[in-house]
């Protein structure tokens, strides 16, 4: 089996809560320095999945989740046009196109779930994903500073959207 791109159902919560906390605790990544409580995890994934909205997963050779992708709503109603990306790859999982794979996936469902704008932050020192989101048409709309504090140090983000 080679990697693939799923939509994401409850057989992958637990592996998918297993990959959300390993690159949580890399601490570049993601806001979360560790995973939630599983049950937690799992109310997300089920609330964005019953929402409509994107969640997709890539499944390693041992059909284990090695990444994800996920549009998750914004609050408020004049706001419900919006989602917010979220996206991540375990470390052996990087530099093999899944990334663009996710995406992808994940953009064509948000569009097809009537969102029209897509808005993520990224840290300023994460080059690779800059790259790529700005590949997919995310423009920069702003610079967010000192948005991200993790072990005693500040980082500055970028705001980023894709407009439908």
């Amino acid at each position: 089996m080679s990697d693939e791109v799923v939509a994401t159902d409850a057989s992958h919560f637990e592996s998918l809560h297993r990959a959300l906390d390993i690159v949580a605790r890399e601490h570049r990544y993601l806001a979360l320095l560790q995973a939630p409580p599983l049950e937690q995890s799992v109310a997300f994934y089920q609330g964005l999945i019953d929402g409509g909205f994107p969640h997709f997963v890539a499944l390693g050779d041992d059909a284990r989740v090695i990444g994800w992708c996920d549009v998750s709503p914004v609050f408020g109603q004049s706001r419900a046009h919006i989602g917010v990306l979220g996206i991540a790859l375990l470390p052996q999982a990087r530099g093999r196109g899944l990334g663009a794979r996710l995406l992808q996936a994940a953009i064509d469902r948000a569009w097809a779930r009537g969102l029209t704008r897509i808005e993520l932050s990224v840290r300023a020192d994460n080059l690779q994903a800059r790259v790529l989101y700005e590949r997919f048409g995310f423009a920069h709309e702003g610079l967010q500073r000192r948005a991200v504090f993790v072990e005693g140090t500040y980082h500055d983000a970028h705001a980023m959207a894709l407009l439908r």
